[in-house]
C-alpha cells in the first residue's frame, strides 16, 4: 500500500473479493478461519494487542526467528496493533468494525462489550455486520470457562477414545477442535453473507469448541445419543468396521481400510486368499467385526510376504483403500506425487514464505495468496490514516 492511500480492496481473484473482515481473534480457531477467508479473496485486517498474537511466541520451531505456528495461519492479512484499553485505539477499532462486512472474535463471551465492540453496539452502527464469536463453551452457563483445545479434547470425551485400550488417554496430535471450530465459523460466515445478500440484514454467529467437538465425534456421538452406548478406547481399531486399522507387513505397518464387502473381497484376491471372502465367518462386515481376532492373523500371515509400500501399490491398484504410515514429510511427498501441489509460496524476495495450500479449488474464482503473514503492526500507520479519515462506502 502506498503511504497516503486507502488500503486497497480486492477487485478480483477470489470468490470473497470485496468483503472486508475485521479479525479480532488470536491463537488458532479464529486466525485459521480468517486465513481461509483471506485466501478466498477477502480483505482481512488482523487486530492485535501491543504484544501481538500469542502464537508469535509459540516456539520452536521457527523460520528466520519467526514462529512457524504463527506463519501457518496468518497469511493474507494486514496487521494493526491496538490497545483497546486506550480510548483512541478503541475508537480506531470501532471504526474498523463499523466499516467491516464481517467481524470475527474469540474473546471470552461479552469481553468486547466494554470497548463498544460487542455485537449489539456494532450492529447499531453497522446493521449489515456478520459478527462471528468463537468461544470454548458458549455464551451461557459455560461463558466463564477459558477455552483451549486440550481442555475440550478432555471434556468432550475424545481423549477417552484415543490411545491403547489398557493405556492412558491421549490428546490428538493437533488441536483438532480449534481447526474444526474455525471451519464451522467459516461456514457460518458464508451462510450469513448469503442471507445478507438477500435481506440486507447482518446477524450474530456463535461457534464454540465443545459443540464443534461433539458434532465432530460423529459416529461416537451417535452411538451415545441414539444407541445409549458409551464408546471406549480401542487403540487403532474401529468399533464397527474390520479391517480398518494398521496391520503388520514384512517391514512396516500398513493401513488397510476394507470398509465394505466388495473391498474385502478385492483385498482377499490381492493377498491370494480369495476363499476367505466366501467363508461364512467373514462374509459380511458385521461378521468380520465380531470375529476380528480370528481374521486378523489370517491377513497378517499373508501381508508378511511383502513390504508396506509394495502392498500399498498392489492394493490401491485393485481398489482397496490402504496407505503407509508416513511422517509429515512423507505426507507432503505423497501429495506432491498425486499432483496436489501442497506447498505455495507467499510473498516475494526475503519475505517469501512457504505455506500449505488452501484445501479448496475453485474452477472460476481461484484462491489467491497475496500477502505473507504480517509483522506486528506492519500496516498500522496506513490503516490508522484510513480509519481516522473520512469514511467511504467501499463495500459496493
Amino acid at each position: 500500500m502506498a503511504d497516503d492511500a486507502v488500503p486497497e480492496r480486492s477487485t478480483g481473484g477470489g470468490p470473497l473479493s470485496g468483503v472486508l473482515v475485521a479479525d479480532f481473534s488470536r491463537v488458532l480457531a479464529g486466525p485459521y478461519a480468517t486465513m481461509l477467508l483471506a485466501d478466498m479473496g477477502a480483505e482481512v485486517i488482523k487486530v492485535e494487542g501491543p504484544k501481538g498474537d500469542d502464537t508469535r511466541a509459540w516456539v520452536p520451531p521457527v523460520r528466520d526467528e519467526v514462529s512457524t505456528y504463527y506463519l501457518g495461519i496468518n497469511r493474507g492479512k494486514r496487521s494493526i496493533a491496538l490497545d483497546l484499553r486506550d480510548e483512541a485505539d478503541a475508537q480506531v477499532a470501532r471504526e474498523l468494525a463499523h466499516r467491516a462486512d464481517v467481524l470475527i472474535e474469540n474473546f471470552k463471551p461479552g469481553g468486547l462489550d466494554k470497548y463498544g465492540l460487542g455485537f449489539e453496539a456494532v450492529k447499531a452502527a453497522n446493521p449489515g455486520i456478520v459478527y462471528a464469536s468463537i468461544s470454548g463453551f458458549g455464551s451461557g452457563a459455560g461463558r466463564h470457562v477459558p477455552g483451549y483445545d486440550l481442555m475440550v479434547q478432555a471434556i468432550s470425551g475424545l481423549m477417552s477414545l484415543t490411545g491403547d485400550p489398557d493405556g492412558p488417554p491421549y490428546r490428538a496430535g493437533i488441536s483438532v477442535f480449534d481447526v474444526m471450530a474455525g471451519n464451522h465459523a467459516v461456514i457460518g460466515v458464508l451462510a450469513a453473507l448469503r442471507h445478507r445478500d438477500r435481506t440486507g440484514q447482518g446477524q450474530h454467529i456463535e461457534v464454540n469448541l465443545l459443540s464443534s467437538a461433539l458434532t465432530g465425534l460423529v459416529n461416537h456421538s451417535s452411538a451415545y445419543v441414539a444407541g445409549d452406548v458409551v464408546p471406549y478406547r480401542m487403540g487403532n481399531a474401529h468399533p464397527s468396521v474390520f479391517p480398518y486399522e494398521p496391520l503388520p507387513t514384512a517391514d512396516n505397518d500398513l493401513i488397510v481400510a476394507a470398509a465394505n464387502d466388495g473391498q474385502f473381497r478385492k483385498l482377499c484376491e490381492v493377498l491370494g486368499i480369495p476363499e476367505i471372502a466366501d467363508d461364512p465367518r467373514f462374509a459380511r462386515n458385521a461378521d468380520r467385526t465380531e470375529r476380528r481376532e480370528e481374521l486378523r492373523p489370517i491377513l497378517t500371515e499373508r501381508l508378511a510376504k511383502r513390504g508396506a509400500v509394495e502392498w500399498f501399490e498392489l492394493l490401491v491398484e485393485a481398489g482397496v483403500p490402504s496407505g503407509p504410515i508416513n511422517t509429515i514429510d512423507g505426507g507432503f511427498a505423497m501429495a506432491e506425487r498425486f499432483g496436489l501441489d501442497p506447498v505455495v509460496e507467499v510473498g516475494e524476495g526475503d519475505r517469501a514464505i512457504p505455506t500449505t495450500r488452501h484445501p479448496i479449488r475453485f474452477s472460476e474464482t481461484p484462491v489467491t495468496y497475496t500477502l505473507p503473514p504480517p509483522e506486528l503492526d506492519e500496516h498500522g500507520a496506513e490503516l490508522r490514516r484510513w480509519l481516522t479519515g473520512p469514511q467511504e462506502d467501499d463495500r459496493g
